[in-house]
């Protein structure tokens, strides 16, 4: 048997509805670990998961995408006992020493008031049998030795990072606008760190855009599934939307109305789908599209509020996150969406509503955007799971 410890992170600073979200997190959890037999619990701020040796690695995945974590350990259990404890901390020791390190730490903590020792004194108390194999650093050590006395003791050496957040399905649901860019999965991920659940949708000009662009944004569906449980991508055609565009309206405003239409498609969607709100990576100044003149624009033909989570965020800082996620790779596939394709020469830069508004009706397209939903194809994503 294997028993792994989760910190929560944001989740232990609720009040009276913090069992509300301990229930999310262990249901979320049951999902990802569903048909191992696995052992899940949440109490005193930590993540317990107790599996089989078999589902090890399944349970090291769900820790990794788990949203509502701040770190994880794979942990070894033991009664409280002084004298256990000791050989417990000995054995990680030697082991630590044999993977190189030199010096290490005892961070002890008693969560059980029971116990006879407080934590310096558990600390002191092992701190001996660690010095057989390593040298004491409290200022930089190579290892931390983790001593938690609860229930029972768990200890342990290795800590990973862990997906801070709120759990999946606590605040509504969003609709991600996904592209096969860096931004959109980015903004998608975020939304989900913040409890939303969230569909996507996807628009798809073939044969200008190309079946490997499609394939692209369907693997970007799955990485964001693996944090968040199940998602839902629409792929909705958008060429005859594209060219009607391309052939009415003002080159320079292409692109917002492209923007536009695809509100107008979300919108519908949304309604659909009872999202709460539309999800876009859009991050301000970062190209014409998304100056705070433009932002408004798009913002003025969405139904119900627009969430942009990178609107601050530069491209450095955007690259960070898909690295962590795992879209960095898929995004940069030389593959481009219809938004790049049609992206005129000199776009308008600080368009107005009442021009937007008037270049709209006059594209007389209401019937191609309707069309356009009615015929798109839906696919479902599903986290990993252990046996798929």
């Amino acid at each position: 048997m294997k028993t792994y410890l989760g910190k929560l992170g944001e989740l232990t600073l609720k009040g009276s509805n913090l069992h509300e979200f301990e229930l999310a997190l262990a249901k979320n959890v049951r999902f990802y670990m569903d048909g191992t037999g696995a052992k899940v619990a949440v109490r005193g701020g930590r993540l317990y998961i107790t599996c089989e040796d078999q589902y090890a690695e399944q349970a090291e995945f769900c820790l990794t995408h788990l949203i509502g974590i701040a770190g994880w350990a794979l942990t070894n259990v033991c009664e409280n006992e002084v004298e256990t404890m000791k050989l417990v901390v000995e054995k990680i020791a030697k082991e630590e020493s044999e993977k190189g390190a030199k010096t290490f730490k005892i961070e002890a903590r008693r969560s059980f008031k029971q116990f006879p020792l407080n934590s310096y004194e558990i600390a002191c108390e092992v701190a001996d049998y660690a010095e057989k194999y390593l040298k004491v650093d409290v200022h930089h050590p190579d290892v931390v030795i983790n001593v938690e006395v609860r229930e029972q003791c768990y200890i342990y050496a290795a800590s990973n990072q862990g997906c801070r957040g709120l759990p999946v399905g606590t605040s509504s649901k969003g609709l991600l606008l996904l592209s096969g860019g860096l931004d959109s999965p980015v903004a998608g991920y975020r939304m989900l760190r913040r409890g939303m659940k969230i569909e996507c949708v996807y628009f798809h000009s073939y044969p200008y855009t190309s079946e490997e662009a499609q394939k692209k944004v369907e693997d970007l569906a799955q990485k964001l599934a693996d944090f968040g449980l199940v998602t839902y991508l629409s792929i909705v055609p958008f060429t005859e939307v594209q060219m009607k565009i391309k052939e009415k309206a003002p080159e320079a405003w292409s692109t917002l109305m492209l923007r536009v239409c695809m509100m107008k498609v979300a919108n519908m969607l949304a309604q659909r789908v009872k999202a709460s709100a539309i999800i876009t990576g859009e991050s301000l100044g970062q190209v014409a599209s998304q100056t705070i003149e433009n932002m408004t624009v798009t913002e003025h033909f969405a139904e119900i509020p627009m969430l942009r989570p990178l609107v601050g965020l530069d491209k450095e800082e955007i690259i960070t996150t898909a690295n962590f996620i795992g879209t960095y790779d898929i995004s940069i596939l030389p593959y481009e969406d219809c938004c790049v394709l049609f992206s005129p020469r000199h776009p308008v830069l600080r368009g107005r509503i009442e021009d937007a508004e008037d270049i709209y009706n006059k594209l007389e397209i209401e019937d191609l955007i309707k069309k356009s939903f009615d015929e798109r194809e839906v696919k479902k994503f599903e986290a990993k799971k252990w046996n798929a």
